[in-house]
Order: C-alpha cells, then sequence, then structure tokens
C-alpha cells in the first residue's frame, strides 16, 4: 500500500472514531518483507520468506480505553476494528491516567535518521554466502566437526502513526543479519560458541566468512572447560554480557517498574546509583543506528539526554501514562529507550582490562535469568575463562555469578572502549570487583 494510501486510510479511521464518540484516538500502520537462509551440515537447510502488514487503532471515550488489531488493510476492514475498538472501551473502567501524550510534545518536525538501506540481495547469494559462513566455521580448526547453522537474513519495514492531535509520523528501517554457531569437540567433550553480525546496512556487516572462522575459533576456546572453586573475584563481563547489565538498569528505571514500586531503583532520582566514572546518554538520533528515531510510540518528540551522570541517576524511561501515574511529564520512552551509549573509562579493550586482572572470571555467555528487578537479587549461569597475573589460563563453565545489582553497579571498576554497535545499546567490556563465583 502506498504511502498516501495509508495516510488516507489512517486519517479515515481516526475521523470514523471521533464520530462514534471518542474523545481521543491514535492508530499504526505497519509492512514489512524480508527473507533468511540457513545453511547447515553443507546444504541448505531452510529458506524463509515473509511478509505482513497490521492494522491497530486505539481509542479513548471517558479515559477509558479500546484497542483493536488487524491484518486486513481494507478500508471496510479498519472500520470494522475501529468500531471493534470503542466497542471495548465501552467494556472498560475509566483511568485519568489515560489518553495521548500532550499535543505540545508532538514531534513536528520529521528528522531523517538514514535507516533505510534495501539490500540488493538475490536468492541465489545469500545461499552461497550462508554456505561459505558455514564453511569458514568448519575450516577454521580441525576441532570444528559440526555447526548449528549459518544463517543471512535481511528485511524491511515501513510504518506509520497518527492521532488525533493531526499527528503523522511515518518510518522506513532495514535490517540485515549474518550469523554463525559452531560446534568444537575433543576427547568425548563438546562446547558451542557464536558470532554474529547486524546492521542497518549492509556494508556495515563483517564478512560472512570471517563471522564463520571466528565462530569456529570461539568454539574451541571453550575446549577442556574446567569448573572453579566457589569464591569472590572481579568479573569481567564481554561486550556481548555487558549489555545485560545496561538492560537491568533500564528496566529498573522504566516508568511501569517505578509506578508499580517493583524497583530496586525506586526513589533513586539525583542519587548515586554507580561510581562517579559512569555516564549514560541517550542518543536517539544517530544516523542508522538500531534505537534511533525521531518519536516515540506516542508521536512524542525525543531528544538526547542523560539518564546517569557521573553516577548519579538524572532520568526515567516515561511514557504519558507512566508519567500521570508518577505525577511526571513523558520523556519521550513509549515503546523503550534509545540507544544507550555507556561512555568508556579507557582506551582499550576486553584484553587491555585482562592485562590489569590478577585473579578473576571473563564472563562471555550468561545462561538464564535469576534477576528480580524488585529487590535487585542477582544470580546467572555462566561460561567464560579464567585469569590469573593478567593472562586467561583455561575456559569456565557451569558456574554461578552472584549478589544484588546495587552493590555490583557501584563496584564497576572500568568500562572499555570495546563497544558493540548491533543494538540499541552500545557498551563495552565492564569490569566488577568483589562479585560472588560459585562453581565447586
Amino acid at each position: 500500500m502506498k504511502k498516501q494510501t495509508i495516510e488516507s486510510e489512517a486519517e479515515a479511521a481516526l475521523v470514523h472514531a471521533k464520530q462514534l464518540g471518542a474523545d481521543q484516538a491514535a492508530v499504526t500502520v505497519s509492512s514489512g518483507k524480508g527473507f533468511s537462509v540457513k545453511a547447515q551440515n553443507r546444504s541448505i537447510e531452510t529458506v524463509e520468506h515473509y511478509e505482513d502488514q497490521a492494522f491497530s487503532i486505539t481509542v479513548f471515550v471517558k479515559k477509558s480505553m479500546g484497542s483493536a488489531t488487524t491484518n486486513n488493510l481494507s478500508k471496510d476492514s479498519l472500520l470494522e476494528t475501529t468500531e471493534k475498538a470503542l466497542s471495548l472501551a465501552s467494556l472498560t473502567a475509566a483511568d485519568e491516567c489515560n489518553g495521548l501524550a500532550d499535543s505540545n510534545l508532538m514531534a513536528t518536525e520529521p528528522i531523517d535518521l538514514d535507516l533505510h538501506h534495501p539490500w540488493k540481495l538475490d536468492m541465489g547469494k545469500a545461499q552461497t554466502m550462508a554456505l561459505e559462513c558455514e564453511q569458514a566455521a568448519l575450516e577454521s580448526d580441525p576441532k570444528v566437526d559440526n555447526s548449528e547453522g549459518a544463517t543471512v537474513g535481511t528485511y524491511e519495514s515501513h510504518s506509520l502513526y497518527a492521532n488525533s492531535h493531526g499527528f503523522v509520523g511515518a518510518t522506513n528501517t532495514t535490517g540485515h543479519t549474518i550469523s554463525c554457531t559452531a560446534v568444537a569437540s575433543e576427547n568425548g567433550s563438546m562446547e558451542m560458541d557464536y558470532e554474529y553480525s547486524a546492521a542497518r546496512k549492509a556494508e556495515d556487516l563483517l564478512d560472512h566468512e570471517k563471522i564463520g572462522y571466528k565462530a569456529g575459533i570461539q568454539a574451541c576456546s571453550h575446549l577442556g572447560a574446567r569448573k572453579i572453586k566457589t569464591q569472590k573475584a572481579q568479573v569481567l563481563y564481554s561486550p556481548r554480557a555487558a549489555k545485560s547489565l545496561i538492560s537491568h538498569i533500564t528496566d529498573a528505571i522504566s516508568g511501569t517498574s517505578l509506578y508499580r514500586k517493583a524497583s530496586f531503583l525506586l526513589d533513586s532520582m539525583d542519587q548515586h546509583i554507580c561510581p562517579d566514572y559512569l555516564t549514560i546518554t541517550e542518543q536517539p538520533h544517530l544516523k542508522s543506528s538500531f534505537g534511533s528515531t525521531y518519536f516515540d510510540g506516542e508521536g512524542v518528540k525525543t531528544k538526547p539526554r542523560t539518564l546517569v551522570e557521573q553516577g548519579v541517576l538524572r532520568g526515567y524511561l516515561l511514557s504519558s501514562y507512566s508519567a500521570r501515574r508518577l505525577g511526571l511529564t513523558t520523556t519521550g520512552n513509549a515503546g523503550g529507550h534509545h540507544n544507550l551509549l555507556i561512555e568508556p573509562t579507557l582506551s582499550g579493550g576486553l584484553e587491555e582490562i585482562i592485562r590489569t586482572m590478577t585473579t578473576g572470571l571473563v564472563v562471555t555467555d550468561l545462561i538464564g535469568y535469576g534477576v528480580n528487578i524488585v529487590n535487585g537479587d542477582y544470580s546467572r549461569g555462566a561460561n567464560g575463562f579464567w585469569v590469573e597475573n593478567g593472562e586467561i589460563q583455561y575456559p569456565v563453565s557451569e558456574i554461578t555469578i552472584a549478589g544484588n545489582l546495587k552493590n555490583i553497579l557501584q563496584q564497576i571498576l572500568v568500562i572499555g572502549n570495546d563497544c558493540e554497535r548491533n543494538s540499541a545499546i552500545h557498551c563495552g567490556s565492564i569490569l566488577i570487583d568483589d562479585m560472588m563465583v560459585a562453581g565447586q
């Protein structure tokens, strides 16, 4: 469906909602298409195509809310879906915090964030790349004798959000990925690891054969894994694992957690939650990044800001609803955060930090989710490497790292300058002091 047609249909739905008695309404129309190819055992295992579309509408009638969705974008279907939303609103209780974000907060000036870069990738080329990626893993080391597959994928999506304030915002995005999981075996033991790359632009992806090679080498590096004695030690999170620590902060400062009083950072505004060398900024207007947008899920203008300033909590992540529940103003985070940047404290990354460690654990993968955001209790299974005198000694597995997030965040020692940019959290390696490492 053409953009002009989508806009006119969205406007028709909003007008229809008003005619039926809605005080306010908002619609989202989205469509997407793409494909992925998976190679395993040196042959193409699966080819998946997808193409979808959806229309959703939310209406507010005397502070009661109703929402409905359809995949049929015909005019009659959109009007019927609008009527269904009105019907549902009549069945729900009124909530004084319901309603659109204030009209003066709408993002009236579009910003080109360079998010749409279709990949002219035909199916034959994608299959060849997937096969070559897996082959690179299998040839990386004789101990790599199998794989969980190599995948090449690309997608393109278009979405439009409009509401009864007169706001209309459109977003066109692309995303491309290459991944490989390799399996290595030796002396009856088997280990696996993966490598992947994701980007808005195909030219920003890592080379597919390098991805396969790295997956194979990393799988081999875990062979001979040992258990370690339970003790307290420094724990170094690789960039892949470090993002999860930051996500626990965002969960705790989200409006939903705060108004439900289900956050270990409740009432922590303007207090030190981390050491004074840690700063987290939100940068929603980065070009070609996965978390970039000039308006949030309610049409509110996004803007760069600081969430944690030299260890002090300075901002929450609020939608208009959660903000009203807290007696505050929306921060433009309906739908989540937008590009969190954690400022490094070092010029180097993982390897440089390892050289500074006397004894400790490098975490490359986390297992399970033993995190309680309400009280901060933290317990995760982990795999990685044991470090002594600044050098990796051997791989370790079947261990647990534990503590409380309030303490863990305060015990951050350094942040590396080796961040990955394949998600909406840009964070390097993080070294934590004095964590409980449970093994034998």
